[in-house]
């Protein structure tokens, strides 16, 4: 079992920026996987960003050059830095840790970009 907790949502205006941050309950190392998903209302959950064990790195296509996925081992928090924020970014922002043995998500955290 590992418990994931996210913080940093908020309000914010087109153009700017947020972080967003997840802290595990284990070692993120021990972890294959740590990702972030979003929903928005009427739509289907999908993958923002990822970040394996290894350090390798992939993000989705409306999110590349804008957002980037980083992590800090001793601390078992990775985060979520989102620049040139849009109005279609809004939605619910989901932690996930997945492995073999695990396939856990956090509350989420609402990130609302309006003018």
């Amino acid at each position: 079992q590992v418990q994931l907790v996210e913080s940093g949502g908020g309000l914010v205006q087109p153009g700017g920026s947020l972080t967003l941050s997840c802290v595990a309950s284990r070692s993120i190392l021990s972890i294959n996987a740590m990702g972030w998903h979003r929903q928005a209302p009427g739509k289907q959950r999908e993958l923002v960003a990822a970040v394996t064990s290894g350090g390798s790195t992939n993000y989705a296509d409306s999110v590349k050059g804008r957002f980037t996925i980083s992590r800090d081992i001793a601390k078992s928090t990775v985060y979520l830095r989102m620049n040139s924020l849009k109005a279609e970014d809004t939605a619910v922002y989901y932690c996930n840790a997945r492995s073999l043995s695990v396939n856990t998500w956090g509350q989420g955290t609402q990130v609302t970009v309006s003018s």
